[in-house]
């Protein structure tokens, strides 16, 4: 049997993410309509209801797509790792906080906090997997445990402690992303971040 439900196209979700984004951070909530959406995604109404559903999933969907970019891969190029893990960390502590404290990933943030009353689910989107273990950390810590440098048994749960701690910091400090973050304090930051876990991890 065929099927004639209606392709969806990646381009067009992906500009509507981005809209999404856009018109719920400068708008709020309540005043964001799918119509000023659909606008700025340069889409009919209808091709953002087919991919989202309604407004809600549409808003689920861009924190859900902040919160992943807390976990990307940093921009920048490949880490010039030096071999000393407090240097490194602190490095990957750095990137690490340029996207929390970015201005998208920031505005969502406070978005989620502002909505979660009216919105339970947010609750579950931000509590506990809040922050992902970013990928760069997690092998770098299975690489130091794997030649001795370290003892890291869940490299995982490492990295998401190392950019918990990392982000809640930077969050506190910039109120949110609200205030900027000097470079000598996003360093110290990370470093100090950096120091405690490879302080809980000697072998």
């Amino acid at each position: 049997m065929a099927d004639h439900r209606p392709r969806r196209s990646p381009v067009k979700r992906r500009a509507i993410l981005d809209a999404a984004i856009k018109v719920f951070t400068g708008q709020g909530y309540a005043r964001t309509s799918v119509d000023a959406i659909a606008a700025v995604a340069g889409v009919g109404k209808q091709t953002v209801y087919s991919h989202f559903g309604d407004k809600e999933q549409l808003f689920l969907a861009a924190i859900q797509e902040a919160r992943s970019a807390v976990g990307a891969t940093p921009a920048g190029g490949p880490v010039p790792f030096s071999g000393d893990p407090r240097e490194d960390l602190a490095l990957l502590g750095e990137r690490i906080l340029d996207i929390a404290l970015s201005p998208r990933v920031s505005a969502m943030h406070r978005l989620t906090i502002a909505e979660v009353a009216h919105h339970p689910e947010l609750q579950r989107t931000w509590r506990g997997s809040s922050v992902s273990a970013d990928q760069d950390v997690v092998g770098y810590l299975r690489e130091c445990d794997g030649d001795g440098r370290l003892r890291v048994p869940d490299p995982d749960k490492a990295a998401r402690q190392f950019a918990h701690l990392v982000i809640t910091e930077g969050r506190v400090e910039t109120a949110y992303g609200m205030l900027p973050l000097r470079p000598e304090r996003r360093h110290a930051i990370a470093a100090d971040a950096a120091d405690l876990i490879v302080r809980a991890h000697r072998p």
